[in-house]
């Protein structure tokens, strides 16, 4: 086993002792079963290229969630192929910053 540190230490006799308490939501726990169940089904491997910025974005998306970024790929595609992920309607063109009704000449 590897060495824990002095917080860890403190963290894991908490838990053992049962002072430790759930703070996730029913709904959260609804979501991490749900993630739970979808990545036992998995039976197939297959390999894709991403850029790396997407890739990037994916991670950071998937840190912010809690989840591996694999589970949050596989959770998009299932999504997807069920019909339960909706698209977004374009954004409008992005306005350039500066004063409003001011032109700049080149």
């Amino acid at each position: 086993m590897s060495k824990i540190d002095a917080y860890e230490a403190e963290v894991l006799e908490a838990f053992e002792k049962g002072k430790l308490k759930s703070v996730a939501t029913k709904a959260e726990l609804a979501r991490l079963k749900a993630a739970a169940r979808a990545t036992a089904l998995k039976d197939r491997r297959v390999n894709i290229r991403l850029s790396s910025i997407d890739l990037n974005d994916i991670q950071v998306k998937a840190m912010q969630e809690g989840i591996p970024y694999q589970t949050l790929i596989a959770s998009v595609l299932h999504k997807y192929v069920t019909g339960r992920l909706a698209e977004k309607p374009a954004r409008p063109a992005a306005v350039a910053k500066g004063r409003p009704g001011k032109r700049r000449d080149s």
